[in-house]
């Protein structure tokens, strides 16, 4: 259903799985701060047949290189995206992203207003709820770094994903791992990313209103009712300071939207990206 590509962007090597005919409507999935490519499969088989679909593991996750020198900023990250989008030949593209993609995303979309056609934020914001980064690092600083067995990677993602279908954990924990030489599971994306979070040097987010104010495609915002990362204060906000976006609050979902109700979740992409 997919086929998997490398592509060099300045020095690194980056990952991403392609879907749907090529001659088709480009859009970009791009992932949080844990997550990788794979965790888009559903809804990009979803567009594939009517969307040519580009799904990257960002820098330092999945099967792309970690950053040589550990820098996961919004700048990095977005340069990343901008390179990627030239390479490839885009010269308008619709763009899903979620948490830390998403700020990828609206960074991106604030910056080249004419390059994107439709936009979808997943459950993030130009700001970042305080008490939802905190929890969202604790996660990260206390995640184990080996696991003996798979079954033991779904455990640990069982206990902090409580609405993810079986067969939807257990496709995102094997992709979000890789085996060691000796044995046993490591996560793929970058373990600077967890020493950064353990001993308080990762970089404070960007303020994004700038950019957030200057987009101008349609574009959805979606929010988990219970999320604790974007605050219904500023979900209000964003849309009183871009009036054409749309909101659209789901129930019964966290921050993960797509995994704690992806049917709900897919129904708004088809109906957004394929009307």
């Amino acid at each position: 259903m997919h086929t998997d590509r490398t592509i060099v962007l300045h020095g690194q090597r980056f990952h991403y799985t392609e879907w749907g005919p090529p001659a088709a409507p480009p859009v970009i999935f791009l992932h949080g701060i844990t997550g990788h490519a794979r965790t888009w499969d559903d809804e990009a088989r979803l567009l594939a047949e009517r969307c040519h679909v580009i799904v990257l593991d960002q820098r330092g996750h999945g099967d792309s290189d970690p950053a040589p020198d550990g820098d996961y900023s919004d700048a990095a990250l977005l340069g990343d995206l901008e390179a990627f989008v030239d390479a490839l030949g885009f010269r308008r593209l619709g763009l899903v992203a979620l948490s830390l993609g998403g700020r990828v995303a609206i960074n991106y979309a604030g910056r080249h207003p004419d390059r994107v056609e439709r936009l979808v934020v997943v459950d993030i914001g130009p700001e970042i709820a305080p008490g939802g980064r905190a929890r969202v690092s604790s996660l990260m600083a206390a995640a184990p770094e080996r696991f003996e067995t798979l079954e033991e990677v779904v455990t640990h993602q069982r206990a902090n994903n409580p609405l993810y279908t079986e067969t939807m954990l257990r496709h995102r924990a094997r992709h979000a791992v890789r085996p060691l030489p000796n044995g046993g599971f490591t996560w793929k994306y970058d373990r600077a990313l967890r020493d950064a979070i353990r001993e308080g040097r990762l970089r404070t987010p960007a303020d994004l209103w700038p950019q957030w104010c200057a987009i101008q495609c349609p574009t959805l915002l979606v929010r988990g009712a219970q999320s604790d990362v974007l605050t219904d204060e500023t979900a209000k906000r964003m849309l009183e300071e871009l009036p054409a976006a749309r909101l659209t609050v789901v129930p019964d979902a966290g921050h993960t939207v797509p995994g704690d109700q992806p049917a709900v979740f897919q129904a708004l992409l088809r109906e957004f990206l394929m009307p």
